[in-house]
């Protein structure tokens, strides 16, 4: 075992625990041994398996805490003036048909689905894109079937605020957007502000 992981382990020398770029049926392979077999001589040599972690941040900008203080002073202003303030986002697309998904529900009988993901067997994808109003508490939903493009983005907007937002804020003439600078509402993204130009152009 040790020929085989020689030169392909790493470890920590402070707690004496060790890992290796070799998968357990390798190690099974060279050592004409069941995987089970393996792993359990792993362990006791004091190998252990690890994960990937998310904790490395790329350097923040400097003037970032500036940033959201300034976006916190924009929402009070908004809210105690009685203005609007949206917070929006795109989700991830969804396939459409029987697939599986994490959501449960009382029933008495489960429901059969695709044993597989495929995109062919699909009846067409729905892309959710969430409005959030922050002053009232309300979520609104509008659902894509194609791409989700600025174009998409802005319509989105646009049907909240026929449907919902102007019958909430008649006397309004400002609307505050919170966006997460994605890819649909990218800061650099031209559709993007044309689009929230011409909504500010045909709403006043």
């Amino acid at each position: 075992m040790h020929a085989l992981l020689d030169g392909a382990t790493a470890g920590d020398p402070m707690c004496a625990v060790k890992w290796t770029r070799k998968s357990t049926r390798v190690v099974a392979r060279f050592l004409r041994v069941s995987p089970s077999k393996a792993w359990r001589m792993l362990r006791k040599e004091k190998y252990r398996l690890r994960f990937n972690r998310k904790r490395l941040y790329r350097k923040t900008h400097p003037e970032r805490d500036r940033q959201f203080r300034y976006i916190n002073r924009l929402r009070r202003d908004f809210k105690k003036s009685g203005d609007p303030v949206i917070s929006v986002d795109a989700k991830k697309r969804e396939l459409v048909g029987l697939f599986r998904n994490g959501g449960r529900a009382w029933r008495q009988d489960a429901i059969d689905v695709s044993v597989y993901d495929f995109p062919s067997d699909a009846q067409g994808v729905a892309i959710p894109y969430g409005i959030y109003d922050d002053g009232r508490g309300d979520g609104f939903v509008v659902v894509g079937t194609s791409h989700n493009t600025a174009e998409f983005a802005t319509h989105a907007i646009r049907t909240w605020w026929m449907d919902v937002g102007r019958k909430q804020y008649q006397k309004s003439k400002r609307l505050l957007i919170l966006a997460d600078s994605g890819s649909s509402n990218a800061a650099r993204a031209t559709a993007w502000k044309l689009g929230l130009q011409t909504l500010a152009d045909k709403f006043g």
